[in-house]
């Protein structure tokens, strides 16, 4: 299974210098930092930095470098008989780690045998993630169109996504959307589409399923030209997961690339103390991962990417009610 963002990847070629590897130390799942508790968990996804690893690789460099838990990758959890999953799950519990979120494999923004095709083999997908305890998944939605007006798109999605959110709550699985910001993006095709979350909540609200909502990211929340206030009134219940990335200095807010992020408290440019307390507040329990799009980054080793980017996690996890 793909990590979340590496679909995403086929749209977006640029990528730019790492700033700022080294961060400071953090806290541990649930632990206070500046007198406040926390239950969402510092998330390692491999794809995210680059690093190719299997699963169980991955749980080991989940463990060395503190983070609190790993990326699903179904393809290889498909493939365990019934005792070699036990043990890979004895290891992740023992390892004091859980599961964050899995990546859709479904490809939903294009034709209609594209879509077909990858409904089919949902089920399958769904029913491997189940038998391992996962809960979360999650995708993007690309935010314009060449052929397809705002209406038109919305219909589309509400009626492709309805069906995803069928199969994957048949399995216990939640369902998360992830809306993209940057002005440089919507505005790329012919017509615009979702890129804001008021806009993004609107079209989970069309979907009326309880098992959908979203993945926020620092990155889209700040690129949308969005505050803490536009975050008013979102719940846990409301949020599956969450990236957390910083943005290039020196560049205006109009101007941002997707593809061109640094990791978390890298530059300072997005607020993400402001991003993190709310997520504090609301309970927040599921995944917070680093997704830097960051062409350095992606030419260290596996250990040393993995290590810089605990470091920056857990120097943003820091600021918590500091």
């Amino acid at each position: 299974m793909r990590a979340m963002g590496a679909t995403r990847r086929g749209f977006l070629r640029a990528a730019v210098g790492l700033t700022g590897l080294a961060g400071g130390v953090g806290q541990g799942v649930g632990i206070a930092s500046g007198g406040r508790r926390r239950a969402m968990t510092i998330d390692l996804v491999c794809g995210n930095l680059g690093v190719r690893a299997e699963l169980p690789e991955a749980i080991g460099l989940a463990y060395r470098h503190g983070f609190e838990s790993v990326a699903p990758d179904a393809g290889y959890l498909g493939r365990l008989s019934g005792g070699e999953l036990e043990e890979l799950l004895g290891d992740l519990k023992a390892k004091g780690l859980v599961w964050g979120a899995a990546g859709l494999p479904v490809e939903f923004r294009r034709d209609e045998a594209t879509f077909r095709a990858g409904m089919e083999g949902l089920p399958g997908f769904a029913a491997v993630l189940e038998r391992a305890g996962v809960t979360r998944v999650g995708t993007y939605i690309l935010p314009m169109d060449d052929e397809l007006t705002y209406l038109a798109n919305y219909r589309r999605h509400v009626r492709r996504l309805g069906e995803v959110a069928a199969v994957l709550g048949d399995h216990g699985l939640r369902l998360g959307l992830e809306y993209v910001g940057p002005r440089t993006m919507w505005t790329s095709r012919r017509y615009p589409f979702i890129h804001t979350l008021a806009e993004l909540r609107e079209l989970i609200d069309g979907l009326g399923r309880d098992n959908v909502g979203v993945v926020l990211d620092s990155w889209h929340w700040y690129t949308a030209g969005e505050t803490v206030d536009d975050l008013r009134g979102i719940e846990n219940r409301d949020v599956v997961a969450c990236d957390l990335n910083d943005a290039p200095r020196s560049v205006p807010l109009e101007q941002q690339r997707d593809g061109v992020r640094e990791l978390p408290t890298a530059t300072g440019v997005i607020d993400l103390k402001a991003f993190l307390e709310v997520l504090v507040a609301i309970g927040y329990d599921g995944p917070v991962r680093a997704e830097p799009f960051n062409a350095t980054l992606r030419m260290l080793p596996a250990e040393e990417a993995v290590a810089a980017t605990a470091r920056a996690m857990k120097r943003a996890f820091a600021l918590i009610g500091g």
